[in-house]
């Protein structure tokens, strides 16, 4: 793994490298085939200027380079979500209140990420800019076609690319279903869910305003605590506890169902590693994660919501919308109301259940994704391979998902061992659990790395 932001932030306040010189070998990865389609835009004389600035290394971010989602407001750039439908829109005439925190703190905008049309998958594909390549480690993406190319998962994709590769220090991205943890997951970086509430969505185009968080992806615990803190406007406090201190709970049934070989591998190598190191470790069976199904029956937030806020658009426009896309968007066209507001009512029954379930313990721990990534090849545009999309993509947020609607946080740390594909193992909890899972975070971080 590259340097994180706090260690390039020191070499620059030692002097022995420059915020300018930061920038550059920034600029240069993103402008390489290791990062093909996952920029829509890149912005370097912003970035340079940023850099430039006199006691830009003072500041908190210290003028290193941020990747923004194409979902979030820049002023005088225009925020497509990774559509064509919006490519005509007039910029934005102000930052998001996320990118107006990052600038504040000293960040240097990189550039705009490609993502998964209007946020609304785990895969990662994009039928209108294409789709970037994973950072898995293994590959020479620089070479060839997708046919030895892994999905980066979504739906923050180029986000994720742009960390993993070295072209950003923090991909600020969001996640309303799994769209922070399973790209980080599938990446090999880290990617921390904050409870929603914690960072405010204005100026970021809406998937479901229910669940929608804004969140980032970075290099090192230590670096989404910090970054954490820019977008919150608050501090996480240290923690002082040992591992020993923490009680962890595991729930072997559903989120561990259907793990493939690296995955399963990468996991109990991990909890072995934990538990040698004094972690104590409970399996519970946590039945309600049974009723997640059945709850979203009638299709769930995302849809009901999605549908809301495109409608108009699909109305005129629907022929340019990725055909994905619009078939889980016009799910939510044949929700009615009285079902609607069941779901919600049911899901703060199921919220208080669950969080009385997990009285005493200080994090769930699961694998991010049941599966690696797949190959592009494999889930690549076209009708030929929409059942084969569909699974995987069930699959890829099926964990990260059941969080989202805890209204929860969560962190996904990669597990995986040097020649295997990219794992994540995630640490979860209810809602306003962010600091215990962050501070849990900087304990397991180390022992999952030792291999």
């Amino acid at each position: 793994m590259k340097a994180d932001l706090i260690a390039t932030r020191q070499a620059i306040r030692a002097g022995s490298t420059t915020p300018q010189v930061v920038a550059q070998a920034c600029l240069a990865v993103a402008q390489s085939p290791a990062c093909k389609h996952a920029f829509m835009q890149l912005t370097p004389e912003a970035l340079q200027q940023t850099a430039s600035q006199p006691q830009v290394g003072q500041s908190p971010l210290a003028g290193l380079a941020v990747s923004i989602k194409d979902l979030f407001d820049v002023q005088g750039q225009v925020t497509q979500a990774g559509s064509i439908v919006m490519k005509d829109q007039p910029p934005a005439p102000a930052d998001c209140l996320a990118v107006a925190r990052l600038r504040a703190a000293g960040a240097g905008l990189i550039g705009r990420t490609n993502m998964v049309e209007f946020a609304f998958s785990g895969v990662g594909t994009n039928p209108h800019y294409d789709t970037p390549a994973a950072w898995d480690g293994l590959h020479d993406h620089a070479v060839g076609t997708h046919e030895q190319a892994y999905a980066p998962g979504g739906s923050s994709s180029g986000a994720a690319v742009s960390v993993a590769t070295g072209a950003a220090f923090i991909g600020l991205g969001s996640d309303t279903g799994g769209s922070i943890r399973v790209p980080a997951a599938l990446n090999g970086i880290v990617g921390f869910k904050n409870t929603a509430r914690l960072v405010p969505t204005q100026g970021a185009l809406p998937l479901s305003t229910t669940l929608d968080t804004v969140c980032a992806m970075t290099r090192s615990v230590r670096d989404a605590i910090l970054a954490h803190e820019v977008l919150s406007a608050r501090r996480v406090p240290l923690g002082q506890r040992p591992l020993s201190g923490y009680r962890l709970a595991v729930v072997r049934h559903l989120m561990q169902d259907g793990m493939d070989a690296t995955v399963s591998r990468a996991f109990e190598r991990s909890l072995n590693s934990l538990r040698a190191a004094g972690a104590r470790i409970d399996e519970i069976h946590l039945s309600e994660l049974n009723e997640l199904a059945p709850m979203m029956s009638t299709g769930g937030f995302s849809p009901a919501e999605g549908f809301a806020w495109h409608r108009e658009w699909l109305e005129r426009d629907s022929e340019h919308y990725d055909p994905r896309v619009l078939q889980r968007l016009m799910r939510g066209s044949s929700m009615k109301a009285h079902e609607y507001m069941d779901l919600v009512q049911a899901r703060q029954q199921w919220i208080r259940r669950v969080e009385k379930a997990l009285v005493g313990y200080d994090a769930v721990l699961s694998p991010t994704t049941p599966i690696t990534g797949p190959k592009i090849s494999d889930v690549a545009p076209g009708a030929e391979r929409d059942a084969e999309f569909f699974r995987v993509n069930g699959l890829l947020l099926r964990n990260t998902s059941a969080v989202n609607t805890l209204d929860g946080c969560g962190i996904s740390l990669p597990c995986h061992a040097p020649g295997e594909l990219p794992v994540g193992l995630m640490a979860w909890h209810a809602a306003m659990h962010d600091d215990t899972i962050l501070q849990l975070a900087l304990l397991l971080e180390p022992l999952l790395q030792q291999h």
